[in-house]
């Protein structure tokens, strides 16, 4: 859950991470390497997520609503 929470602080008010942040992480056994990729992986998904909406771009026909692969035992 913290993690979550992380995530939802670094989309939603990233000026607003902290030292307090970081440590809240690493007290969830997350060391800075985990910690970095954790930070890498949400803000790429966030700067890949503006893109596509800054576009107007659309999923691909094989996306549902929910943003999960159709078919996906084909």
């Amino acid at each position: 859950m913290e993690l979550c929470k992380f995530a939802e602080k670094l989309t939603i008010k990233p000026d607003k991470i902290n030292k307090n942040d970081i440590e809240s992480l690493k007290s969830f056994k997350f060391n800075e390497i985990e910690i970095s990729e954790i930070v890498q992986v949400i803000s790429y998904f966030n700067y890949i997520n503006r893109v596509a909406d800054g576009l107007g771009l659309e999923p691909e026909d094989f996306i549902d609503k929910l943003g999960y692969k159709k078919h996906i035992d084909e």
